[in-house]
């Protein structure tokens, strides 16, 4: 069966006002990249023609600026799941012009497929290449994009020659049963494959191919600060002192780091750490630092969900697939960030902490508790069930003025009870086996900026004689400063 050729324009007209598309991806990796460019140019002349256009649309995490901020500015969104981190749709979300659905992403196949969130009408999936018989070789990123396209009633391909075909063999693609026919997810090492190299659809399906040659839009990370280097460094030295007193194997534990600045931070110090063995990584987004660890031998083996990597990166990746093959998979989300997996396995967990309180309560998402920022992603899929979960942030933000560890979050995304240790530039506070005062007291010491230390011990002198000692006409006081001076500095208790 050969398809048919497309041009962008050609096959965003395939896609009508509320339907709901499921793109491929995981991060901007694998995202597509002209098919949505069109699409947001076709509602811009819808909405000037006066006719109402927007798109329900599911993907596996964040995408790139062609698909989640091209359709956010031409107002095209009309829901989406399950993460996000653009600016533009982080902006049409929290002015309520788009509805936002924050799901733990190890939980989204399971939903799309049991109806919850109503059908896919279309997939849109970036592929390496395809077979006549509907084999797809997907790119840098998988995502939820085995069941969206499966699910799809239409399928559009993307075919980006930015790609390398040598790509096969990397993936593991698995989609499981769902309940009450599900089977052990069959994986009990980090190396196991238990799928197949390329996603099989149906070719009825496939409506056409659009050719790409775009590269992933993934942009460099920051270059390490003062601050960044000592979160890592803290980090190494905490997990060295584990390794020590024999709470974490001699032979070490794999582990999940997040996405971003500090979790690069983290696995450089580790890198640089003599004392911590040669260990694989069981995670969902593999960075830049992934690649220098295994090229110095400290990773042995990587399983993930997206190559979320800059330019550089990816061509050092794509020169020398033969040898990177050995050492790295990509699974679907469901995969990767599988909490039975992820407890078989007993993963070290270090995911990042937009705001933290001192019993150990952790926000995630939410500015000022109402502002979205990017959406609780795979960290909740990791910490729940980790052998050790740790967050990590620097103390302070806005040059000082706000502290990142507060008397109570202003939203909760991973209560106390699966939290392990806290991490900041200051030091590291083991949660293990301390209750609620204990806590507190160890936070302040420990994690928290010297310029809010005082102010939080005097929070905690408020309240006596209780299990957890918060005072809940003051809980959120800090907050209420910043937004009234701009600092969180010189809260009055009294």
């Amino acid at each position: 069966m050969s398809f048919a050729k497309l041009d962008p324009k050609e096959a965003a007209n395939l896609i009508q006002h509320d339907m709901t598309v499921g793109f491929s991806g995981f991060t901007p990796a694998g995202s597509p990249k002209v098919v949505s460019l069109s699409l947001a140019d076709k509602a811009k002349a819808e909405h000037e023609a006066g006719r109402p256009f927007k798109i329900g649309v599911v993907t596996g995490a964040s995408t790139g600026d062609s698909l989640d901020g091209a359709l956010a500015r031409a107002d095209a969104i009309k829901f989406r799941t399950p993460y996000q981190s653009n600016g533009d749709l982080r902006k049409a979300l929290n002015e309520g012009r788009a509805e936002f659905f924050d799901m733990h992403l190890s939980q989204l196949q399971q939903t799309l497929r049991s109806g919850a969130l109503g059908k896919i009408d279309m997939a849109v999936v970036e592929a390496a290449d395809v077979t006549d018989d509907g084999e797809i070789l997907l790119t840098s990123g998988v995502g939820s994009i085995p069941t969206t396209a499966r699910m799809a009633d239409k399928v559009i391909i993307e075919l980006n020659v930015a790609h390398s075909k040598d790509l096969h063999g990397i993936h593991d693609i698995f989609e499981p049963a769902d309940p009450p026919f599900r089977q052990p997810i069959p994986i009990t090492s980090v190396r196991d494959r238990i799928g197949t190299p390329r996603l099989k659809i149906d070719p009825k399906k496939i409506v056409g191919i659009v050719d790409n040659n775009r590269p992933d839009e993934v942009k460099g990370f920051d270059e390490l600060t003062d601050v960044t280097r000592q979160i890592g460094a803290n980090a190494a030295s905490f997990l060295v002192g584990e390794l020590r007193a024999g709470r974490i194997p001699s032979q070490f534990l794999p582990i999940q780091s997040g996405v971003g600045n500090i979790a690069n931070a983290v696995m450089a110090a580790l890198n640089d750490a003599k004392d911590i063995p040669a260990f694989e990584m069981y995670t969902e987004v593999i960075q830049d630092a992934v690649f220098d660890l295994i090229d110095s031998g400290k990773v042995k083996f990587a399983s993930g969900c997206s190559f979320t990597i800059s330019p550089p990166v990816q061509k050092r990746l794509y020169d020398d697939l033969k040898r990177y093959r050995q050492h790295l998979i990509l699974r679907p989300q469901e995969i990767s960030n599988n909490p039975e997996v992820v407890r078989r396995l007993g993963l070290i967990t270090m995911n990042t902490a937009l705001e933290a309180d001192i019993f150990g309560n952790i926000n995630s998402t939410h500015v000022l508790g109402r502002s979205m920022m990017n959406g609780i992603g795979g960290s909740g899929d990791f910490t729940r069930n980790g052998y050790l979960s740790i967050f990590a942030c620097p103390s302070t933000a806005k040059g000082g003025k706000i502290s990142a560890i507060v008397p109570l979050c202003s939203h909760i995304d991973h209560s106390e009870h699966s939290v392990g240790a806290l991490i900041t530039e200051w030091g590291v506070a083991d949660l293990r086996g301390k209750g609620p005062l204990q806590r507190a007291k160890t936070i302040i010491e420990n994690c928290v900026h010297p310029s809010y230390r005082d102010q939080l011990r005097d929070y905690l002198k408020l309240t006596g004689g209780a299990h957890t000692p918060h005072t809940l006409s003051k809980a959120f006081r800090m907050h209420v400063k910043f937004e009234e001076t701009g600092s969180m500095q010189g809260v009055d208790w009294a």
